[in-house]
Order: structure tokens, then C-alpha cells, then sequence
């Protein structure tokens, strides 16, 4: 480090393969506006050149909820929510007794509204989600991909596509994912694209809009995606299991509606970088 330089810390957590970067805005030390740009958060999650990750969480403390958190994606812009960063927030929660050590559940408030969340009896992460809205069975798109059975779409805090497909591991995520991503029927904001296959544990894989790529597993794409499979009556409302590339993510509906989102919050490293 230069002289003058801060050593800003921060702490990486995974979900199954999608990956975050945290900072915890209540230490005067992070709690610096130049953290919290696209420029900063593109180049702190490129992979190779900075810490590499997904995507970055910046919690806060909030009058209303145990704590607040702002997700940006990887390229820098803000979306209202991410699944598996709401995973990792309910570990990071525990980890720092937010709430209280005796507390089961933590609430988080998102861009998306308040979510509830607590670590289950075999120490994973779950978080409970609005219901899943303008859910679409079959969507239209510009150019169907040749490997497409069925199309749906619906909306968990951000836009998704579902694609259903024979074979999962032979799809072109980024060749097939990258034009849907973008189609002009869903308007500028775009969508994630899920293909997902109904052979057993469903295989899926995701194009993350704000990655502009593969992610090795989607929080609210599991769940959009478990709403479709049900819709279509590939599976019923028991937990859909879904296999990600790097792990599985459980989906529950209560009543029929409000769905409960189950997968890995992991630790995976801390340490700091220098800021002029």
C-alpha cells in the first residue's frame, strides 16, 4: 500500500456458485461514497484484475428491518434483488449476531421490500419472497432457440425467462441466453434467462443480465423457474430441488403462493484492499 491508502475490508460469501463481495457501510472505514460506483464495483467484481465476484452487497443499518442491504450486479448497476445474495446476507446476519444471538429469523430490507430470512436445522440459509408476479406460462419471444419446448416468464423482485429444454448441458447458455436476454418483447430492462431441464433434480443454468453471462446458480431464477414447473405440471408445490452447476436450491410455496427460497451461504474468504 501507498502511504495515505486505507485498507478497506470486506468479506466474500457464496451461494452454490454465485458469488458476492460484502461490505459492511455501518464501519466508518468502508462507509466511503467512492465504494459505491459502477466504475469501483465493476472493477472490485472483475474476475482476474479485482476480487472477482458477481456481484457486490453493501449492508446498512435500517429503522425498519435488522439491516439493509443494496446489491449491484457485476457490471456495476443496481438491481432490486438477488437471491442467493439474500442467502448469503442471512449467513453474514448470523455470523455477526445481527438481531441477536438468540434471534431464529433476521429481516432485510431490499430494493424489492422486506425479506425474512433464517438459517434451517441443517445450518442452510432460507428466505422467505413476495410472490411471484406476471407469471406467464408460455411467452412469446422474437426467435424462438431451436431447443426450446416451452417458454414462460415471470417477475421474483427482477424479470425472468424460463426455458424448458431436453438436455441442459448441451445448451449454449451464453450463445442462446445473450439474444433472449435482450429481446425487444420484454422491453429495455431485458431478463435473466433459466434453461431447465424435467429430467430428475431439474437441471438448470442461468444468463444473468448484469453479469452479461453464465453465473453458476440464480436465487430468484430458482424460484421462477420452480413457479413454471408447476404451472406447466412438471412438478408439484412440494420443495422443487433444483441442480445448479455447483449445488442444489430448494423452493417452497406457502400456500400455494409465497415461495421460501433454501441453498448454500458460504463464507468463503475476508481481507482488504487499499483506497486512496
Amino acid at each position: 500500500m501507498r502511504p495515505g491508502q486505507l485498507a478497506v475490508p470486506f468479506k466474500k460469501f457464496t451461494g452454490s456458485g454465485n458469488d458476492f463481495i460484502f461490505f459492511d457501510t455501518r464501519s466508518e472505514l468502508v462507509a466511503r461514497d467512492e465504494l459505491e460506483t459502477p466504475g469501483m464495483i465493476a472493477s472490485l467484481c472483475a474476475r482476474g484484475t479485482g476480487i472477482g465476484a458477481d456481484g457486490a452487497v453493501f449492508v446498512a443499518a435500517d429503522d425498519a428491518a435488522d439491516l439493509r442491504i443494496r446489491y449491484y450486479n457485476a457490471d456495476g448497476s443496481r438491481a432490486s434483488l438477488c437471491g442467493d445474495a439474500g442467502l448469503c446476507t442471512v449467513r453474514f446476519a448470523a455470523e455477526q449476531e445481527i438481531g441477536g444471538k438468540l434471534r431464529r429469523e433476521v429481516t432485510i430490507a431490499t430494493d424489492a421490500g422486506l425479506v425474512t430470512g433464517r438459517i434451517t436445522h441443517n445450518d442452510w440459509p432460507e428466505i422467505d419472497l413476495d410472490a411471484v408476479t406476471d407469471l406467464v406460462v408460455d411467452r412469446a419471444v422474437t426467435v424462438p432457440p431451436a431447443e426450446a419446448r416451452r417458454i414462460g416468464f415471470a417477475v421474483v423482485g427482477v424479470p425472468h425467462l424460463v426455458v424448458l429444454v431436453g438436455d441442459v448441458a448441451s445448451i449454449d447458455v451464453v450463445g442462446v441466453g445473450r439474444p433472449l436476454r435482450r429481446d425487444p418483447r420484454l422491453g429495455a430492462p431485458g431478463a435473466n434467462v433459466n434453461f431447465v431441464s424435467a429430467a430428475p433434480g431439474f437441471p438448470m443454468r442461468t444468463y444473468e443480465r448484469g453479469v452479461e453471462g453464465e453465473t453458476l446458480a440464480c436465487g430468484t431464477g430458482a424460484v421462477a423457474t420452480a413457479a413454471l414447473l408447476v404451472a406447466w405440471g412438471l412438478a408439484n408445490e412440494a420443495p422443487v430441488s433444483l441442480s445448479m452447476p455447483r449445488g442444489l436450491l430448494s423452493v417452497r410455496f406457502s400456500g400455494g403462493s409465497r415461495p421460501s427460497l433454501k441453498g448454500e451461504g458460504r463464507l468463503v474468504f475476508e481481507g482488504t484492499f487499499p483506497v486512496d
